[in-house]
């Protein structure tokens, strides 16, 4: 019997997930949209129509996997995140078949049951919630400073999914599967079709040395193969970050692009005149500074990287650097 794997939120990353399964598991796939049940069916995916923010509509949602990759985000405003709270509360909740059965075994005087394997949630955060810590490296256990409505949503919800463990010492009545979440903390995702060169195009201006801030990355591919890695050999309730681990800083990033490319490099501006030329939204990103270790990647999920540096992709996709 084909395990079973339920994704929440099945966009890019997730349709990359389905095309490394290549219909190893049983997937289903939940979507707002029901126009999309034709492509994830293409791709392999069980698709199921339901709303995140009508709870109502995900009762099927309910011991149907024992295996979860929650990539949704949160709402688009808010510090917290009722998404991640319903959803969590729905699926730690046993099937309605498996509480019949556990009322018929637990009469007095029969033994307890085995208890069953452990549920394994995967949960894609963001490395938003550290803010800006002026460039310095850091591991998973450093302290969160989220300094956008955006990323306080996210830390709300990442408090959801591992403190989902507990729930099973709240209803000792019933032989709960055991909660197991990893979260991974996500940096900028490119890829293939995912780079700035609209951005580019346009000549939207980058940091000047001075002012310029380290960001951090992963190629869409390699999230994928992190995310399967998290489903199979994630520790219980562990923080990962999904991050190539590469030391770079933005404007190098777009000037790295822009050369693959065939582009201009955009014009190099101080922070105050940046700030002018771009969105709140992009400046919210281009104002914090981090970098990233990733050996839990590495040696806990034991994943070698495709990409372990954006040079390495673009080479692969443009052809190498002329000189």
């Amino acid at each position: 019997m084909k395990t079973r794997l339920l994704i929440v939120g099945c966009g890019n990353t997730g349709l990359q997930v389905l095309e490394q399964l290549a219909g190893r598991m049983r997937v289903y796939a939940l979507t707002s949209r029901p126009e999309r049940a034709a492509e994830l069916r293409a791709h392999g995916a069980l698709p199921l129509v339901g709303d995140l923010d009508r709870p109502a509509t995900l009762a099927r949602l309910r011991g149907l996997a024992d295996r979860i990759l929650v990539l949704a985000p949160p709402p688009g405003e808010g510090d917290a995140d009722p998404r991640s709270r319903a959803l969590a509360a729905l699926l730690r909740r046993p099937a309605p078949r498996a509480i019949v059965a556990n009322r018929t075994r637990l009469r007095p005087g029969r033994p307890r049951p085995a208890q069953a394997g452990a549920r394994v949630v995967v949960y894609a955060s963001t490395t938003g919630v550290y803010g800006d810590v002026q460039g310095r490296r850091l591991a998973e256990s450093a302290p969160l400073r989220p300094q956008s409505a955006r990323a306080r949503r996210r830390v709300a919800a990442e408090a959801v999914w591992r403190a989902a463990a507990p729930a099973r010492a709240r209803q000792p009545h019933l032989e709960l599967p055991r909660w197991r979440a990893t979260v991974l903390r996500i940096p900028g995702i490119y890829g293939r079709g995912r780079l700035p060169l609209e951005r580019l195009r346009k000549g939207l201006p980058r940091l000047a040395p001075a002012d310029d801030v380290y960001t951090n990355h992963i190629e869409s591919g390699d999230l994928a193969r992190a995310c399967l890695a998290a489903l199979w050999r994630g520790r219980p309730q562990r923080i990962v970050h999904a991050a190539d681990g590469q030391d770079l800083k933005m404007g190098d990033y777009f000037d790295l692009v822009a050369d693959a490319a065939g582009l201009l490099r955009p014009p190099r501006l101080s922070a105050q005149e940046v700030q002018a030329a771009v969105s709140p939204a992009m400046w919210s990103f281009m104002r914090e500074s981090r970098r990233l270790d990733n050996r839990r990647l590495r040696l806990e999920l034991r994943l070698a990287l495709r990409y372990p540096a954006v040079a390495d992709a673009l080479a692969e996709w443009f052809g190498p650097r002329p000189g």
